[in-house]
């Protein structure tokens, strides 16, 4: 009889109402995944399903190679009785704790003795850089203090399942992206799986090693955050990673996306085909452009926006095809752009990047 299979292996199966998750996940002990997909598509359902807070209605969760929930088998162990931590978008953090025994609360509760249970948190505290805050209550903290008791309290009872839902939602612009550096170096040190719900694509381009996008509660699509970026497969995904999408049939370098509407590609394909590319690949012309660029048409003005310091402007094609191109603000001026503007779009053929649908 081989060894029991370490890590994740779950098949999550949840009805609720007209609502059905049915998701297939399996995670390494090392490695973190992380949960994308637009609000409703059932990543929260799978982290409460993981943590055992919405049962299964079918399928199975393994950890370890220990069944943790199998509807058939009929079994079932309770959410205090699984080794998994979680931290909440909030961090429901005890306000009446200090940060050393919100932190101990978990070893307490399993009966570690008081003492060790103490020794235990203030040493992991101090990994989390906050010797100094042991004895401050969470209104002392600063949103990434917090976030970092939490993550603490939530490893302080050697979970095999890390569950972070949203954890950098709570903060500020600010304190965001040296938090997220700091949480990527402890994640990158925990030794058993972590799974991560995310709405922020960079918050799992940088936090994860893996990704798995759901949509009306199944997976589209899986892989590095590379592989996500480079090849999108929906346009949630596409709108995801800031890239135009579309989907046609190809013949040899040219994709026939809609009636009046083919994009030369320098990839050579044959049948379904995605054609991806950037909106600062699109420049945008009053008149009908005498460029190298091989694929033109006119399209509408229908919104722009401030997007970094460059300007987003979202367009339709005559085909009715959405369209995003980045422009500077002088463009933008020079082109006297408005909404309902006419205009033509140009894309280079070595600027789109095509593969099979």
């Amino acid at each position: 009889m081989g060894a029991a299979k370490e890590g994740l292996d779950a098949h999550l199966v949840v009805d609720r109402g007209s609502f059905r998750l049915d998701v297939r996940l399996s995670v390494a002990p090392g490695e973190v995944l992380a949960l994308l997909g637009p609000n409703g598509a059932g990543k929260t359902t799978s982290l409460r399903a993981l943590a055992g807070l919405a049962p299964l209605g079918g399928g199975h969760l393994r950890l370890d190679g220990r069944t943790l929930e199998d509807p058939a088998a009929r079994v079932r162990f309770a959410p205090e009785h699984r080794p998994v931590g979680v931290i909440f978008q909030d961090y429901l953090l005890f306000p009446h704790l200090s940060a050393l025994d919100n932190v101990a609360f978990g070893p307490r509760s399993l009966g570690v003795p008081k003492g060790p249970a103490r020794a235990g948190s203030a040493e992991l505290l101090d990994r989390m850089g906050l010797s100094g805050r042991t004895h401050a209550k969470p209104r002392r903290l600063s949103g990434g203090q917090a976030q970092r008791v939490a993550l603490a309290r939530a490893l302080a009872t050697a979970p095999r399942l890390l569950l972070l839902d949203e954890p950098l939602a709570a903060l500020d612009a600010g304190a965001r992206l040296d938090v997220r550096a700091q949480l990527r170096r402890h994640l990158a040190a925990f030794e058993a799986v972590a799974v991560l719900v995310t709405h922020d694509p960079l918050d799992a381009m940088v936090l994860a090693d893996r990704l798995v996008v759901v949509e009306h509660g199944e997976i589209v699509q899986e892989g590095t955050p590379a592989e996500i970026a480079r090849r999108p497969r929906t346009d949630y995904i596409a709108r995801l990673v800031g890239l135009n999408l579309y989907r046609g049939r190809a013949a040899g370098h040219d994709v026939r996306i809609a009636e009046g509407l083919t994009l030369t590609t320098t990839e050579s394909l044959t049948g379904p085909a995605f054609v991806a590319f950037p909106p600062s690949a699109v420049t945008l012309h009053r008149d009908r452009p005498e460029s190298s660029a091989r694929n033109t048409w006119p399209a509408t003005v229908t919104g722009m926006e401030s997007h970094g310091d460059q300007i987003r402007v979202a367009l339709t094609s005559t085909t009715g095809l959405p369209l995003a191109a980045d422009l500077t603000t002088p463009a933008v001026a020079d082109l006297t752009l408005h909404e309902g503007a006419q205009v033509w779009a140009a894309v280079k053929a070595t600027q789109t990047h095509a593969y099979p649908a």
